[in-house]
């Protein structure tokens, strides 16, 4: 939030006579700045002789910036007061990792899976405790069983 200043005599020409009343005025400046592609929904323009008030939400802090200079850069302007506050849309979260399976082969054993699917022997405790009831000992296991494979946290 703050005070922009600018020079009153530089600009976009949009006002057609300095009789404009504030409410066409900002009306006029709304326009101006959503000739620009700018989405001003909820952006609101009110206007004190030359200083222009800009209240609202936009999305990001370049898209505010460009709306404060679009309508700073207006003859008949020199000041903008900003009160736009952006709001980034939540992050998504990413989705939960997908659980994989595996089904054993013969000859396979905890161990030799954990380094198949995570680079290392040692973390066949992993396996095992995501199959747990269903297994009750890590060395036994059978040919084509399916096992539950856990993402490493």
């Amino acid at each position: 939030m703050g005070l922009i200043s600018f020079i009153k005599t530089a600009g976009a020409k949009i006002f057609k006579s300095e009789e404009k009343r504030e409410g066409e005025k900002a009306a006029l400046i709304l326009a101006h700045i959503k000739k620009f592609g700018f989405d001003v929904s909820s952006v609101q323009v009110a206007v004190d002789d030359e200083k222009v008030v800009l209240s609202g939400k936009v999305d990001t802090l370049a898209n505010k910036n460009k709306i404060i200079v679009t309508a700073g850069n207006i003859e008949g302007i020199s000041m903008v007061e900003d009160h736009i506050l952006v709001i980034t849309p939540p992050p998504v979260a990413p989705p939960a990792p997908e659980k994989q399976f595996y089904t054993v082969k013969k000859g396979d054993y905890l161990s030799k899976i954990a380094k198949e699917v995570y680079g290392d022997a040692k973390k066949y405790p992993v396996i095992f405790e995501a199959n747990k009831p269903m297994l009750k000992d890590p060395d036994l296991i059978y040919p084509g069983q399916v096992l539950v494979i856990p993402p490493i946290s």
